[in-house]
């Protein structure tokens, strides 16, 4: 079933905690991974990962660079969930 966007906002700021440490309220849909969450590659690519298994979704390689910001994610999350 497809989730909400703050759904997946929730769920995506939970993984990038995990995995970085950042606090939950940080990941804000604005919010760059790169620029405003210093987030470098090799933790990008794991995130990635535990969002393809949490959301029950595929994010293709080339599609990863796309994903500049928080929103970027969670909106082709829910589009790939529908």
């Amino acid at each position: 079933m497809a989730q909400s966007t703050d759904e997946i906002l929730e769920g995506l700021a939970a993984i990038v905690n995990e995995e970085t440490g950042i606090d939950i309220e940080a990941v804000e849909p604005d919010k760059s991974f790169t620029d405003d969450l210093d987030i470098d590659s090799l933790s990008m690519m794991t995130i990635v990962v535990n969002a393809e298994e949490k959301f029950g979704v595929r994010i293709p390689d080339d599609e990863v660079k796309n994903l500049k910001t928080v929103r970027n994610a969670v909106d082709f999350i829910a589009a790939a969930q529908s």
